[in-house]
Order: C-alpha cells, then structure tokens, then sequence
C-alpha cells in the first residue's frame, strides 16, 4: 500500500502534506526529527490519510492536495478537524 498523509505542525498551525509507502515508519521519522521539511515544527499530529494500490496514485493525490483546487477540497473535506484545531487556510 501507499499513504498520502496530512501532518499538522502543533507549533506553527501549519499543515504538511506527503506519500509514503509505509505510514508508520514515515510518521516515525517526522517525529524524531529525520525529515528536514518539519524537522523544526514538530510536534506532529497526523490528522487524515488515505491508502492506494499503486504509488502513481498516491503521488498524483499528493501532487493535487498541495495545490489550490485539493486545498479548497480538503477545506470542505475536514471542516469540523480544523476546527477543533483552529486552523486558517491562508
């Protein structure tokens, strides 16, 4: 399986958005600080993902959720989660 995942930063209110093909190992490596990209806005809370067959899949879901239009879908999609996060879309 592959995972695209979405990641909000507890520090900075931020989100990260990434595909792994093993989510347990990658979340790891976020929390101990390897992955440069949050390396300094941990802690970490991993708040949605989804699971695909082929990593193709899961590249282009990434590759579209980091853009304006996957931005405005996941506003809809996860409305009642930002909220009790206080997150703002920028």
């Amino acid at each position: 399986m592959y995972y695209v995942y979405i990641l909000h930063s507890e520090k900075d209110g931020r989100l990260y958005i990434g595909s792994a093909p093993d989510l347990k190992k990658r979340i790891d490596k976020h929390e101990k600080g390897y992955v440069l990209a949050t390396k300094n806005r941990r802690p970490l809370k991993l708040i949605y993902y989804e699971a695909y067959l082929s990593s193709a899949d899961a590249r282009h879901r990434e590759i579209f959720l980091k853009g304006g239009k996957g931005h405005a879908e996941l506003k809809i999609q996860l409305k009642d989660s930002f909220r009790k996060l206080r997150y703002k879309f920028a």
